[in-house]
């Protein structure tokens, strides 16, 4: 009876341990070899500590201290219009539909068949006289499935979190779309404004030519002229005359560029009127750069998300070593004959019930060589992250020198225009009552026209650093409570995740193996 009970029981049990055992392949200390940049850790440099470090971060309508309706309109037309937020928000979508794929692996799973068939059976050279001989019967067939998987090593689990990840990555990108489209419906913007601004030299410039060249016809006609004079001063009517039409093409271009940026046809943009842009906020630096640069940058959150569905990638490839256990079970309910529903009253019924095991024996290194393709995607995704970041914060240096340097080239032009002015006002005098040849007028119109143009170039670039400076500070976004936790933490076991909830867990990466 002993040998009976150890043949029939404890043997299969010794065998099934050895075989589980030898099934946890090894994985060679197969793992990922790069690490997260701290951002507390890069060097800001010398501009910005030097920077002024006490202004508030942007607000998430910063477009606002403009301080021009019209263009809060046409951003809040760009972001209910553009195809290409349209696009972002699908992208969402998708990752939170694989999401809900991936948290369904970790339910149980019912599925139900049913078949109906009739069937004639052959003639009794076949069978042999009996019920079934050259008749016409019913065949039909019912069946409930059940199966569970333990996930007792976290496949599965690891699995849905990463998709997950995913989606909080793809909701990051989304961010940064709508911060990238608000930043270029602002640059479109004040390139309309700036054209008009050009505009206006020219237009100024050429009333002022067209005045002298009268005055040198007057002269030529009272005899205090010469021919040169006056060919000299209608030789650059036709030249400033272009200038205006370049300037119309330019207003003209950037009205179709804001239509397009709203998803809207070039007609939509006819209704533009001139704007009025003025910027009274300072610029300032705000504190804690860049250690909350990471969590208020959408494209730096992106790639840290990134990174945290990578991790969990490596956490599903190891999962692949180890038994996987499905808990069976099946109710089928049959029938031979009879009538159509007569199989759901039968006897014909039966069912099943229990385990099934997969592990790996030999895989020919297989699973090794996934979980290193997992691993290198890890390092892509953090040497991403990494470039992002010091990018990020070369960003926000490149917006203070430039701010430094135009709030002087500012103060320069304004100094370069009186003084052409004055230059100017002094050869045109001089000019008119006889006193210098129209030579001394051309060069200080010429300069005078350069430096009009050079300021009001400065003002408008002055003003697309505020946006550029804006967005490089994250746009008024702050997802720092929507980044994932520290990814060096080893993370504890959690079996229910409720979809799309706020998750914050990231995988340890395991970098031990």
């Amino acid at each position: 009876m002993l040998d009976r009970t150890i043949r029939n029981t404890i043997i299969p049990m010794v065998l099934t341990f050895i075989l589980t055992i030898a099934g946890c392949a090894s994985t060679k200390n197969v793992g990922p070899e790069d690490t997260l940049k701290d951002a507390s850790s890069l060097d800001a440099g010398a501009t910005l500590r030097a920077a002024n470090a006490d202004a508030a971060w942007p607000a998430s309508t910063w477009w606002r201290a403009y301080n021009d309706p019209q263009l809060d309109a046409w951003v809040a037309r760009a972001q209910a219009g553009s195809p290409t937020l349209g696009l972002a928000a699908a992208r969402v979508r998708e990752a939170r539909s694989l999401t809900g794929v991936a948290l369904a692996a970790l339910a149980p799973q019912v599925d139900g068949s049913l078949a109906i068939d009739r069937k004639q059976w052959p003639e009794n050279h076949y069978y042999g006289p009996g019920t079934f001989n050259d008749v016409n019967t019913w065949n039909n067939t019912a069946a409930l499935q059940l199966s569970y998987n333990l996930d007792l090593f976290g496949r599965d689990e690891n699995a849905a979190k990463r998709a997950l990840d995913a989606t909080h990555a793809s909701a990051a990108d989304a961010r940064a779309a709508q911060l990238e489209l608000e930043a270029n419906v602002v640059r479109a913007y004040i390139g309309l404004s700036q054209g008009f601004a050009l505009r206006d030299i020219a237009q100024s410039t050429l009333e002022q030519q067209q005045k002298i060249a009268a005055r040198a016809r007057r002269r030529l006609q009272g005899g205090i002229g010469t021919q040169l004079e006056v060919a000299q001063a209608e030789a650059s009517l036709p030249d400033y005359e272009r200038q205006l039409e370049t300037y119309d093409e330019a207003i003209a271009l950037s009205r179709n560029q804001l239509a397009a940026l709203a998803g809207a046809g070039p007609g939509a943009g006819d209704s533009i009127t001139r704007p009025v842009l003025s910027l009274a906020t300072p610029l300032g630096l705000p504190s804690a750069l860049p250690a909350e640069l990471i969590g208020r940058r959408p494209d730096v959150v992106a790639a840290r998300w990134t990174v945290a569905a990578q991790a969990r990638g490596i956490d599903v490839a190891k999962a692949q070593f180890y038994p996987n256990i499905n808990l069976m079970a099946s109710l089928t309910q049959m029938s031979a004959g009879g009538a159509l529903l007569t199989f759901l009253t039968g006897n014909g019924s039966g069912w099943s019930a229990g385990p099934a095991v997969t592990l790996p024996i030999f895989e020919g290194g297989r699973l090794r060589s996934q979980l290193g393709a997992a691993s290198a995607q890890y390092d892509q995704a953090v040497d991403h992250y990494n470039a992002t970041l010091v990018a990020a914060l070369r960003d926000v240096a490149d917006q203070v020198v430039r701010l430094q340097s135009l709030d002087r080239q500012l103060d320069a032009s304004g100094r370069s225009v009186a003084a052409a002015q004055k230059s100017y006002r002094l050869a045109d005098e001089g000019y008119r009552r006889g006193l210098t040849d129209y030579l001394n007028v051309l060069v200080a119109q010429t300069q005078l026209l350069r430096a009009q143009d050079g300021e009001a170039r400065v003002r408008a670039e002055r003003l697309e650093v505020y946006a550029t400076f804006s967005a490089a500070l994250g746009g008024g976004i702050d997802s720092s409570s929507d980044s994932p936790a520290d990814l060096d933490t080893q993370m504890k076991p959690a079996k229910h995740i409720g979809p799309f909830a706020g998750h914050r867990e990231t995988s340890s990466a395991d970098r031990s193996e």
